[in-house]
């Protein structure tokens, strides 16, 4: 809901798209309003429209990015009429503070010379607000925002040279606060070109991924060119199974990594660089690196391994582990058991043996002359009784 003759601000964002990114505010899904140029340090976008009795009706955010398009939510505005004779009070939204400014810079070229484009923004604040460049603390411009949270200031750049410490500066009726300083120079690319070549798994031990970070010495904006088997990598081609990181300011490296894996992809890699700003620089390139994949890569098999073995789980789930330990504490339990069982068993033998000793086995001791003899029986026992008669 907005009052008539005052301003409607809408907001838009698309982070972590590409570079540069295209908003255009719509009405009703089919009426173009305003359009607003993003770039990579600065991707949202304000619109500032003076409500009048049309501007009644639906507004959604259309952002191109990188050949893909996105649509925004949609904000119902309705616009009322104040009574006549009434007065509105001003400002009708309460203020907003405006946050910490921010600073970037890119460059292009001119004729034989160079510009640099530096660009202050801020995220969120109340419009109007004012920016001026600072360099080396002396103010080269200033520039009244009403539009949106950013401003733009065209200076001239030599190549290699140290112009010194660029800040951009934002002032409203209450707030003055100062960006990060930012060293106004531009390094040439140059110097040695580094690639590194690194495979990520998954849990299962099985490849995923190969990652090829390339790393230039020096280079404030470079442009970096992919090569396989010498066949330059394009790009823009959604049908290319890699994905590059976009390098950020400052930042002379950019890494490619190979989402799908097969032999087909095995070969020698390499990546190349030059200055952004002067499509006719001279390359720097990297030496060649050979990616090759094999089931010894893909699966971490040791040494020695056939193809044809299936890798094993080297990891275990929470339920799996525990399991594993249940069985191992069964198993001692029960060994425990059998042992007790068997010394049970040894000690009942050992009390019957006490209980019941072996029997004696005497032997007959010798007679001394004159005495008793044995029982006849047992010394005559094969030999008839003899019977003498009486006289």
């Amino acid at each position: 809901m907005a009052y008539l003759n005052t301003r409607a601000v809408f907001r838009c964002f698309a982070p972590d798209s590409a570079p540069t990114v295209t908003y255009k505010l719509i009405k009703d899904k089919r009426l173009p309003i305003a359009t607003h140029i993003g770039h990579k340090w600065n991707w949202n976008a304000t619109f500032s429209l003076k409500v009048k009795a049309s501007s009644d009706g639906s507004y959604r955010c259309e952002a191109t990015a990188g050949g893909t398009s996105g649509v925004s939510n949609s904000i119902r505005l309705a616009v009322v009429t104040p009574a006549s004779n009434t007065s509105l009070p001003s400002p009708l939204f309460p203020l907003v503070y405006v946050s910490k400014p921010k600073i970037s810079f890119s460059l292009f070229k001119v004729g034989d010379g160079y510009r640099g484009n530096i660009t202050c923004w801020a995220l969120r604040g109340s419009l109007p607000v004012n920016f001026s460049l600072l360099l080396d603390d002396k103010e080269l411009g200033s520039i009244t925002a009403t539009e949106s949270l950013s401003a733009c200031f065209d200076v001239a750049v030599v190549i290699g040279l140290d112009m010194g410490d660029a800040r951009c500066r934002v002032k409203t009726e209450v707030q003055d606060l100062k960006s990060e300083p930012v060293t106004l120079e531009v390094v040439p690319v140059g110097g040695d070109v580094n690639l590194q070549v690194d495979y990520l798994y998954t849990a299962g031990a099985e490849l995923a991924a190969a990652r090829m970070n390339c790393h230039i010495s020096r280079g404030t904006f470079p442009l970096f060119s992919w090569l396989f088997n010498n066949s330059v990598l394009p790009s823009e081609d959604r049908h290319v199974e890699f994905v590059l990181s976009q390098p950020g300011p400052g930042d002379p490296s950019q890494t490619l990594i190979l989402t799908e894996l097969s032999p087909k992809h095995s070969g020698y890699y390499q990546c190349s660089a030059r200055d952004s700003y002067d499509p006719s620089g001279s390359w720097v390139q990297s030496a060649a690196v050979l990616v090759h994949i094999t089931d010894q890569i893909r699966y971490l098999k040791p040494q020695g391994a056939s193809p044809t073995e299936t890798p094993q789980q080297v990891l275990l789930s929470p339920f799996e582990s525990i399991s594993l330990l249940f069985c191992c504490f069964f198993l001692l339990m029960l060994g425990v058991a059998v042992l007790c069982v068997c010394k049970m068993f040894h000690q009942d033998s050992t009390n019957i043996s006490s209980l019941n000793p072996p029997s004696l086995h005497l032997s007959e001791p010798e007679s001394p002359a004159g005495a008793l003899q044995a029982p006849v029986l047992s010394a005559v026992q094969n030999q008839a009784p003899e019977m003498t008669p009486e006289e």
